[in-house]
């Protein structure tokens, strides 16, 4: 079996679950409150993410117009460009998440947060390199950062066919946050590698 088989035996069996967790974990930390301000309107193109075919989610146009106003106004409030940024990210907008996150690294360049999710933007755009680069950005600001170490296993099977050095981080992560969702998905992805190694032998011994 070639590499590239094993990469779609382990997808199948467990990037399913990661990249659901990994997506949903986007969800996190968002709810820090925005000041209210007069609608602006924005527009974008929509971006060419990684969406399988089906349809994206909508865009909260509401909400753009609201945090896209509190940035008019504040253009060093953060918090209002990163939740922009979220915003875009959960319609699947990538090119344009990639833009406010952009922005928002270069008002807090510390944010380990904001620069995994910028990586993952990347790979989401086809710049698999660039998001690997990242996620290194995101280790020097913390190198126990267990989502980038999670998200830095998925783009190196995936995007690089590399299950070693995938697994070199997904063990990273169980073993520094065992039983939380990191953990447990990064465990899933584990044994989504053994069970993909155990069946290439099982196939190799029968030819």
């Amino acid at each position: 079996m070639r590499l590239d088989a094993v990469v779609y035996t382990v997808a199948g069996m467990a990037f399913g679950v990661i990249l659901g967790w990994v997506i949903g974990s986007q969800q996190l930390g968002r709810t820090a409150n925005v000041p209210a301000a007069a609608p602006v309107q924005q527009s974008a193109a929509p971006a060419a993410g990684q969406t399988g075919g089906r349809q994206a989610p909508p865009l909260d146009q509401a909400r753009v117009d609201q945090l896209t106003a509190a940035v008019n106004t504040d253009p060093k409030n953060t918090t209002a460009v990163v939740q922009l940024a979220n915003v875009y990210f959960d319609a699947e907008r990538f090119t344009d998440a990639i833009s406010w996150y952009e922005k928002a690294l270069a008002l807090d360049p510390k944010n380990a947060d904001v620069s995994t999710d910028l990586g993952v933007s990347y790979y989401y755009t086809n710049r698999t390199d660039e998001a690997l680069k990242r996620f290194e950005e995101s280790l020097k600001i913390n190198p126990k950062h267990t989502k980038t170490l999670l998200n830095k296993g998925i783009v190196l099977a995936f995007g690089k066919e590399d299950l070693k050095g995938a697994a070199a981080e997904w063990q990273k992560v169980v073993d520094l946050a065992p039983g939380t969702p990191e953990g447990e998905a990064a465990k899933r992805a584990l044994e989504g590698v053994a069970a993909a190694v155990h069946n290439n032998q099982g196939t190799t011994n029968q030819q």
